[in-house]
């Protein structure tokens, strides 16, 4: 088996809480009790770094602070830890986007990735001043790639597509290394925008069934294309000592959720546009009964929370055996959070991670580091 990539996650939507908080696609987020300030994020980079996380997913959309700004202010408080910059193809003129993503890999020393995102919510692209539709931001952000990768290579680009024009374009300055481009999609013009353009196709949360389905579609449609994609999953983490433990802290997040932001929050997100967001509101019904959907996979977050709604639950062999089952059907990367932020990247860290390393599953990034995540050091009671 080939090694495992795991990242994390800057909590910029809304901040972050002992609680689930709640919102996005399209919902107002639920105040937090930690602000995504600076120092924090700081805080969160920096202990992500040091348990191993590769790179770290900073959110993009109306309820979150600009992926761009922030991840250029917190850059320089931690050393090897990669940011996986979520933005919008549709916002940015792929020129400049190109720039941009140049200056930043440049200066930083190759910590950059790119997460690009069509956009699921018609109501909330229009607030940026987009009105096309779901299909037609799709063919938009094809165009935006084709140009964006031309430029990369150093060639002069002429350009007249549907929705974009370039004229003469070419970049002064080419990334090196050159992000990687992360792209998720459920629906049929989703997957074939990433089979063509994307370098990680990235999937919510489903049972591993449902993942290998959609990797296969997803997987000849590159091979269509004549080209070959790495596999990852978004999914959110409730790790501890025991099975016990794990499933405790799951029912003390639940019992934070009020019936009445359930019902809130569903009856917003049943809007969405996004064909995988009603797939992730498929596995809760918005019911607090029958929430283990899988083994150790857990659809509770997904009552109050846009986007990923999944969390894997339980001792750290128990998760260890469900990304084992994930990695089975094609997965090789994984963007991790869980609540809060902080803390859980800890128990996941000092607890899931040494267990892959047993496996031959993992190691950390840095040469001579795994002591830093061994598993008898000591773990963040967080509760």
């Amino acid at each position: 088996m080939s090694a495992l990539r795991f990242h994390w996650f800057l909590p910029t939507n809304g901040g972050d809480s002992r609680n689930i908080v709640g919102g996005g696609h399209g919902v107002a987020a639920e105040p937090a009790s930690r602000l995504a300030s600076v120092p924090y994020l700081g805080q969160i980079a920096r202990s992500a770094e040091q348990l191993g996380f590769e790179a770290a997913l900073t959110p993009t959309g109306a309820w979150c602070e600009d992926a761009w700004i922030t991840t250029a202010m917190i850059n320089s408080l931690s050393e090897r830890l990669k940011f996986l910059v979520a933005f919008r193809p549709g916002l940015t003129a792929p020129y400049l986007a190109a720039q941009m993503a140049g200056s930043f890999q440049n200066l930083s020393g190759g910590r950059l990735a790119l997460n690009v995102v069509t956009g699921g919510e018609d109501a909330e692209q229009q607030m940026f001043g987009d009105f096309l539709d779901k299909k037609e931001r799709y063919a938009r952000a094809g165009e935006f790639l084709e140009i964006v990768r031309r430029l990369w290579t150093g060639e002069t680009v002429n350009f007249d597509g549907t929705y974009l024009s370039v004229r003469d374009a070419v970049l002064q300055k080419i990334p090196n290394p050159l992000p990687q481009i992360y792209f998720g999609g459920s629906s049929p013009e989703g997957i074939a925008v990433a089979a063509e353009y994307a370098d990680v196709y990235l999937t919510w949360g489903e049972p591993p069934a449902a993942v290998a389905e959609k990797i296969a579609r997803v997987r000849d449609a590159a091979a269509r294309a004549g080209r070959e994609l790495t596999f990852g999953i978004r999914l959110h983490t409730i790790a501890r000592d025991t099975s016990a433990a794990a499933w405790a802290e799951a029912d003390r997040l639940l019992e934070g959720i009020a019936p009445e932001d359930i019902a809130r929050i569903q009856a917003g997100l049943r809007k969405s546009a996004s064909e995988g967001q009603q797939r992730m509101l498929a596995l809760n019904n918005g019911s607090k009964d029958g929430l283990e959907i899988y083994p150790n996979l857990w659809a509770g977050v997904g009552l109050v929370r846009g986007g990923a709604g999944t969390a894997m639950v339980g001792s750290y062999t128990e998760i260890a055996d469900l990304i084992e089952a994930y990695h089975e059907v094609g997965i090789e990367e994984f963007v991790l959070s869980g609540y809060p932020h902080l803390e859980e990247a800890y128990w996941f860290g000092e607890g899931v991670l040494p267990e892959l390393t047993r496996r031959g599953l993992w190691e950390h990034p840095v040469t001579g580091a795994a002591a830093v995540v061994r598993g008898d050091s000591a773990r963040v009671a967080a509760s």
